[in-house]
């Protein structure tokens, strides 16, 4: 007789879960399989019928307010799988809340996108409905969809409605960084610095601001990996729970056309990112995410392509922090496929771009017009919330890209320079777009914040505000931090901003113009980490040079006495997490990644995971 032998090779091909439910090259695990699954109701027939199994991975939770309303919006996704011909089997992800996760939100992201890895790859899944929204949500569960590469569609959850204070409009986030400035500057108490800021949140939903939660919603959409129109619906809104539906009818078409992340997310999907983010007013948050993906899916993108690429692209998007309008308005004028179609037209977009409806990125948004009757809060002479792109708020608005001795790579963005600052500092005839003076250095946030009202520090409007020790490793994970407002006695006196450069990020919803993302961090060795209070410093935007004016001699003594002192010391690890992270993160011009993770790419083309007895 011959050897009975097992096969691990699926019966159907493109359907993975056939692997699990019905494999009779493998009768025996085949049934240790099956059997668990049926006991919620689902019946033997259904899950060995030939049927895709889609997987719903849930970010919303109590944990995560941004997205909780997807635990609602995930029986939409559930009735459009089933009606397609679907099974749905939803589970959760790691809790990513940029308002609740201490240290930081970031030093999660590289964990979820582990745990998620994990789901897509060892479960029976043929694909993924990816809910997102929060701002670290969008990069961890699009980059764990980049290296399982399963058919994989993202559902945004949208934004917040609109906040109103006293009349007037108050953006998530942005708000509560003028507010600090007015309560610094005691024009507003405690009690209202509060109340202003809750009136910021009037719904479920993300921020209701261009911040990083709106912006990597709209770079999805963008990289073709949402349905159209998908990023700007707000949360409440009826259309939201339709394209959740049709979210889902859409993914079992996918697992049926075989149509993946790698077909989707390629160099032009990528390149067409950086263009959109700028003519957004997108967040600095922005190039580290999307070069994760990039990494993640094998695509070479550097944070010197989000110069040469997207710098000279015109701001056409009038939404706070860069601009005055929120969420509401920019939906009903449109949303990100208005703004696609005037890049589309002005021949800024690659039209060619496959994305998960099944059509180019040009065919999704070629008749898109922006709907731009004037708002009465715009601007004298204003188009609207969504410019023409002849007629944009600004001429340049993407990611100024600056080098020297302080670091190799950081980040300015263009976007949110504002008349007064401009004024202030980048306009002296003689030395134009350049600024210089004398810097005062901060190593983390609580030293800056027991300090920065310290007289002796003589800070004064030509003072430059350095911030370090709050890069991936140094904090750890990068926080959000380097927006730093003057002391309040400065603030009193009229001067409300200072230029501010550090090695950790800000938030996307921050309206400073600060140089930021600075790589490599002062925890492991970079220019940050020699630098003195007293130092000069110029910063030169028309070179695109960030340098201490300090003799090499001096700084090469200065490396000698740091390196003796066992290099530039911060906090230590305070969970097992952060001290793994510390020891494989990379850094934030390199996406921080994990970097032993970034060699898996296309696993479940290359490899079907072992059995489990």
């Amino acid at each position: 007789m011959a050897k009975k032998t097992t096969t691990n090779k699926p019966p159907v091909p493109g359907l993975r879960s056939r692997l699990w439910f019905d494999n009779p090259g493998n009768p025996g695990m085949t049934a240790l399989y099956l059997e668990r699954y049926l006991n919620n109701g689902l019946t033997k027939e259904e899950l060995t019928s030939g049927k895709p199994i889609i997987g719903i991975a849930q970010s919303g939770s109590d944990l995560v307010p941004c997205n909780r309303h997807h635990l609602q919006l995930a029986e939409r996704v559930r009735d459009g799988i089933y009606a397609a011909g679907g099974i749905p089997l939803e589970f959760p992800t790691h809790p990513l809340q940029e308002t609740g996760k201490r240290p930081t939100a970031a030093l999660d992201r590289n964990l979820a996108y582990l745990g998620l890895v994990e789901v897509l790859f060892g479960y029976p899944l043929d694909g993924v409905v990816l809910t997102t929204g929060c701002d670290k949500t969008t990069p961890s569960a699009l980059m764990a969809a980049a290296t399982v590469n399963i058919p994989a569609i993202v559902l945004s959850g949208g934004p917040m409605l609109d906040g109103w204070y006293k009349g007037k409009p108050v953006g998530s986030g942005t708000v509560i960084w003028q507010a600090r400035k007015d309560h610094a500057a005691g024009l507003i108490d405690y009690k209202e610095f509060l109340d202003i800021v809750a009136a910021s949140a009037p719904s479920i939903g993300h921020c209701n601001v261009m911040g990083t939660a709106s912006t990597m919603n709209a770079l999805a959409e963008t990289l073709g990996m949402s349905l159209p129109g998908c990023a700007a619906i707000p949360a409440p809104y009826r259309e939201r729970g339709q394209i959740a539906y049709e979210t889902g009818l859409r993914i079992v078409q996918m697992v049926r056309e075989d149509l993946k992340p790698s077909d989707i997310l390629t160099r032009e999907a990528f390149e067409n990112a950086i263009v959109a983010c700028s003519a957004l007013g997108g967040s600095s948050n922005a190039p580290i995410h999307i070069n994760a993906i990039a990494r993640h899916i094998g695509v070479k993108l550097s944070i010197d392509d989000w110069e040469k690429f997207g710098y000279d692209v015109p701001l056409l998007v009038d939404m706070q922090p860069a601009g005055q309008h929120l969420s509401e308005e920019f939906y009903r004028a449109g949303g990100v496929p208005a703004v696609l179609n005037e890049l589309f037209k002005a021949g800024r977009l690659h039209g060619g771009a496959l994305t998960v409806n099944g059509k180019t990125i040009g065919e999704n948004v070629r008749r898109a017009k922006a709907q731009n009757a004037d708002s009465p809060r715009s601007r004298a002479g204003a188009a609207g919330v969504i410019r023409p792109y002849g007629r944009p708020l600004k001429q340049k608005a993407g990611f100024k890209l600056l080098k020297g001795n302080l670091f190799n790579a950081a980040i300015m963005k263009t976007s949110v320079i504002s008349e007064e600052f401009r004024a202030r500092y980048l306009s002296k005839p003689k030395d134009p777009n350049a600024l210089e003076g004398r810097a005062v250095v901060f190593d983390g946030p609580e030293d800056y914040h027991a300090r920065i009202d310290d007289p002796a520090l003589k800070i004064d409007e030509n003072t430059l505000l350095f911030i370090r020790g709050c890069g991936p490793v140094g904090y750890p994970g990068s926080a959000e931090v380097v927006n730093m407002q003057p002391p309040a006695a400065l603030i009193k006196s009229g001067v409300d901003s200072l230029p501010c450069i550090g090695d950790g990020r800000q938030s996307g919803t921050s309206g400073s113009p600060s140089i930021i993302n600075a790589s490599p961090e002062a925890a492991i060795g970079g220019g940050l980490a020699l630098l003195e209070t007293g130092d000069r410093v110029r910063i030169d935007l028309n070179k695109g040079t960030a340098d201490m004016l300090v003799s090499k001699t001096e700084l090469t003594m200065r490396r000698a006495v740091l390196e003796k002192k066992g290099g530039y010391k911060y906090p230590e690890s305070q969970t097992p997490w952060q001290e793994i992270q510390r020891g494989l993160v990379d850094q934030l011009s390199e996406g921080m990644v994990l970097k032993p993770a970034v060699k898996y790419q296309r696993v479940a083309q290359k490899k079907i995971p072992r059995d489990s007895h």
